[in-house]
């Protein structure tokens, strides 16, 4: 078996097997060279799940580095930002200084403090980020599946930033699950069943004028969250004039979305060199 095939099976394998997929992905996983770990463990909040991890090129920048907050998924039930150093170092590696936070999940905490925590560290990377090299001028949200849903929720609903989303310069969503009434199985009932007003659970449900340019990828192959998700969400921004990309991919599913970012896998899917465009796009 060719390299990238064995690696592809190996990782895909891991990621969705039963034992800490993701952080023995990670772990396993080759890194890009050229990047350091510049922040471990920085609180942006009194819990312990209220710190977050920076990543940044090991070479001196010659002017401030974009920003990238990337928001992981997991069920809102799941994750660490320790697993998802492949993401921060592949960012980092392309010229983005790249912030990767925790925040509190299911069950100990309910709807809607997971999006007050991922806005309580977008509001502390914006005030930080100047400290790390880093341009607050120059703002972007990313997020893989439920993470995607929250940063999707703080661009869109003003109850998580307020005036402080006019700092978002651009939104990367992969494969996240945007529109989702009425409530089908089990994690989505146990995370928004006890909602009063479902709509208001719904990045669709919200006026999208004015909104910076969105990023939306989906893999065809996805059978977690429907592509059909990232379909109603784009009609939604567009119905506003708000600048949508849209990117599908044939060969990945749910997890290989997220996976194709890391060195190995890249030959999937560009979702990483489409990630990058975009952002350099926005940011100007």
């Amino acid at each position: 078996m060719a390299f990238g095939k064995w690696w592809s099976a190996l990782l895909i394998g891991i990621v969705l097997s039963a034992c800490s997929p993701v952080r023995i992905f990670n772990t396993l996983v080759p890194k890009d060279d050229g990047v350091q770990l510049v922040a471990h463990e920085t609180p942006f909040g009194p819990d312990k799940l209220q710190q977050l991890d920076i990543y940044a090129p090991t070479a001196r920048p010659t002017s401030p580095l974009p920003v990238i907050v990337f928001i992981y998924g997991g069920s809102w039930s799941s994750g660490e930002k320790a697993s998802y150093g492949f993401v921060g170092r592949a960012l980092a590696a392309r010229g983005f200084l790249v912030m990767i936070p925790d925040y509190r999940k299911l069950p100990q905490i309910a709807y809607p403090t997971f999006i007050q925590d991922n806005a309580a560290a977008f509001r502390w990377a914006q005030a930080h980020a100047a400290d790390y090299g880093g341009d607050p001028a120059k703002m972007l949200i990313a997020g893989h599946s439920a993470g995607a849903y929250d940063g999707a929720m703080l661009l869109l609903d003003p109850r998580w930033l307020g005036e402080d989303r006019k700092a978002i310069r651009g939104f990367i969503g992969l494969a996240g699950p945007y529109d989702f009434l009425p409530l089908k199985g089990k994690i989505l009932r146990n995370t928004f069943g006890g909602v009063a007003d479902l709509k208001t659970t719904q990045p669709i449900a919200y006026p999208a004028a004015g909104a910076p340019p969105v990023f939306l990828a989906t893999g065809d192959k996805d059978n977690t969250v429907y592509p059909s998700n990232s379909d109603a969400l784009e009609r939604h921004l567009r119905a506003a004039g708000v600048a949508v990309e849209r990117h599908r991919y044939s060969k990945v599913g749910h997890a290989g979305l997220a996976t194709a970012i890391a060195r190995p896998l890249r030959g999937k899917a560009p979702v990483l060199d489409d990630m990058i465009a975009f952002a350099h796009r926005v940011i100007g």
